[in-house]
């Protein structure tokens, strides 16, 4: 009897047709997913990867169900003049349903996997959600994509019961290999039945390794252009493979294979204060915020308004610095509030206006400076000039390229253009980003600890760079960092918050040389403090070091503690004068310029932990007093002294 060829035919365009459908409506959905954050995402979730966990028996009797006649959508497409019961089209239903959950998961934790600050990053460059897509986010999960498309292809060639259930095994027109596998053995034909085994094997390692081969061509692709950069965009933990095994063919044999094929792709990897705004009229460059925000644990409630002098942002871990900043840019929505830039409102919780990320003309330099790792310098730099919504208008190639030469020579970047960013230092990498987020000329620019990941070297160099740039630009700065110095000298005014709060604002000379309270004397890096009471208008009594102070400026009651910053000690004999103390030496620590001397005033010290001051001269300095016998006179310099609140 001559064999027949038609499950071959019918299985091939079966999953040549579902696998597509599957991999388009895949993307789309997770996409769109890994931006929904309503109440419903988990149930939603539930639901579309549901078929990936149900039998596929249970599945075909559900399809049965949603496009039998009985139903108002079966009685719909027979109205119509179409039949999905026993037909074709019944098999390219089945295998596209069951095959859909594999490529919308793995192509949602591919996304996942993506460094969210290039998606910020882009966004503020005024790019939209599809170009985004499109540019950044699909081209860096390809090999997740890519695994999803494997998966969802073998599960859809391996289908069974939800065909069987919906299409039946109608010969030369619903007859699909896995049925034909099962209907022969189950006649007692062995031999044809390890025919087909045979085939499905066989075609199965052809597209596999097919798409193996793509997989490692690019692999080597990216590592050629874009160096070490790993995304384990093919993360597949959460996936079981058992989904893709085929038992209800019963035929171990090919379980076992294709078992093995998939596990050659898929293997387990681990990862997986109310304050009211200013209402004086806005000046050409000014910044109005006033906006509270709350997240589990943590409250941000700030308020400040700010001109074009570059604004340092001070504080410690976890004060709000950079969420401020997020809120800012549109990346974060603050629950209530008010954000005016040069006159522009960019978000009223009242009048419900939230401007989108992408309109707000706001620069956005990242901690880790968020380069798009699949782009050259000269792209990363003209990516929003190309595609971004700032302008009004597009470039010609003359114009925007003159664009893109200017910011290059503004960040002295020349020759770099065709670079990626692997190839690039920390410093060079910090100037694209910032070339990048000023070549879109924004309204203000936002910098978050740009220097954090940089050595000591190269953030000198850098900084001074930095503040030269600043100077040509017209909109302007706010710049978090947790590093007094960095602000003091980047920055003419400095705003200190300590636990969502604004704890201290003003010019960066009275920050330092004036802070208010123990708090900010502490974030600005005062070492030496001690608990104070006001013993006359102009003496305080520092209780922690044994003595009393004279003051130039009268004590308030309310003084709760004394304090003097380590450079303002001063190594001198003085007898007879007022805050002049003899000193012991306790221990001593070393820089490569200084040296820290832990003194203990009016007693020798009992151990090593027994100091009251901490001191820094430079080593000059102390190779001539180290010689002098202990006790030394230390005086504290009224004019020095800080008298603080709690």
């Amino acid at each position: 009897m001559e064999f027949d060829f038609s499950p071959l035919w019918i299985s091939l365009k079966t999953v040549l047709t579902a696998t597509p459908i599957a991999f388009l409506l895949g993307i789309t959905v997770a996409r769109k997913m890994l931006n929904y954050q309503g109440k419903a995402k988990g149930l939603i979730d539930g639901i579309l990867t549901l078929p990936m966990v149900l039998p596929p028996t249970v599945v075909g009797f559900f399809l049965l169900v949603i496009f039998g006649r009985n139903s108002w959508f079966g009685q719909l497409l027979y109205a119509v003049g179409v039949n999905v019961i026993f037909s074709w089209t019944g098999t390219v239903i089945a295998a596209t349903v069951v095959a859909f959950p594999l490529m919308y998961k793995t192509a949602l934790g591919a996304f996942k996997q993506i460094d969210q600050n290039l998606i910020y990053a882009a966004r503020t460059l005024g790019v939209s959600e599809g170009t985004i897509f499109w540019r950044i986010i699909f081209p860096l999960a390809w090999e997740g994509i890519l695994g999803g498309t494997i998966l969802a292809f073998a599960r859809a060639l391996g289908e069974f019961g939800a065909t069987l259930m919906l299409a039946g095994n109608i010969p030369q027109q619903t007859q699909t290999i896995p049925l034909a596998i099962f209907f022969a053995a189950e006649g007692g034909e062995m031999d044809r039945a390890l025919i087909w085994v045979l085939v499905l094997v066989g075609v199965s390692l052809v597209v596999v390794n097919t798409m193996n081969h793509l997989s490692e061509e690019r692999r080597t692709f990216k590592k050629r252009r874009f160096g070490n950069f790993n995304l384990r965009l093919l993360n597949l933990r959460f996936l079981n493979l058992r989904l893709i095994n085929l038992r209800l063919i019963n035929f171990r044999f090919l379980t076992r294979k294709l078992s093995q094929i998939t596990q050659q792709f898929f293997g387990s990897r681990s990862s997986f204060s109310q304050i009211q705004i200013s209402k004086q009229s806005p000046s050409p460059t000014s910044l109005e915020i006033d906006i509270l925000n709350q997240r589990p644990g943590f409250t941000l409630s700030v308020t400040f308004t700010t001109d074009d002098s570059p604004l340092g942002i001070l504080g410690g871990s976890g004060s709000g610095k950079s969420m401020t900043l997020r809120c800012l840019a549109g990346l974060e929505t603050p629950k209530h509030g008010r954000i005016i830039l040069n006159g522009r409102v960019l978000f009223d919780s009242k009048q419900g206006i939230n401007i989108p990320t992408r309109h707000r003309r706001i620069g956005f330099l990242f901690q880790n400076y968020a380069l798009f790792p699949n782009m050259t310098v000269r792209d990363n730099i003209a990516f929003g000039l190309k595609y971004g919504h700032y302008n009004g208008c597009s470039f010609n190639t003359a114009e925007l390229n003159q664009r893109i030469a200017e910011k290059i020579a503004l960040v002295e970047l020349q020759g770099l253009e065709n670079r990626y960013p692997y190839q690039l230092s920390g410093g060079q990498q910090q100037r694209v980003a910032l070339a990048r987020a000023l070549a879109i000329e924004p309204e203000a620019l936002l910098l978050d600890e740009p220097f954090s990941a940089l050595d000591t070297y190269l953030r000198s160099r850098i900084e001074k760079q930095l503040s030269e740039t600043l100077t040509t630009y017209r909109g302007m700065t706010l710049f978090v960092t947790h590093n007094l110095e960095e602000a003091y000298r980047v920055c003419q005014n400095i705003l200190v918050f300590s636990e969502g709060r604004i704890i201290a604002d003003g010019s960066k000379t009275d920050i330092f040389e004036h802070p208010q309270t123990l708090q900010v004397a502490q974030l600005t890096q005062c070492k030496n403090f001690s608990r104070a009471r006001a013993v006359s208008p102009t003496q305080v009594k520092a209780l922690d070091w044994g003595c009393t102070l004279q003051a130039i400026e009268p004590i308030s009651s309310e003084v709760t503690h004394v304090g003097i910053r380590a450079h303002h000690l001063i190594f001198a004999d003085r007898e007879n004068q007022d805050n002049c103390f003899q000193a012991w030496l306790v221990q001593i620590s070393e820089t490569p310029h200084r040296m820290t001397v832990y003194l203990k005033l009016n007693s020798p010290p009992q151990n090593s932990k027994d100091y009251h001051l901490q001191a820094e001269v430079y080593k000059e300095k102390w190779a001539v007093i180290k010689d002098i016998p202990c006790p030394w006179r230390i005086y504290l310099d009224p004019l020095c002294l800080l008298l603080l609140t709690s």
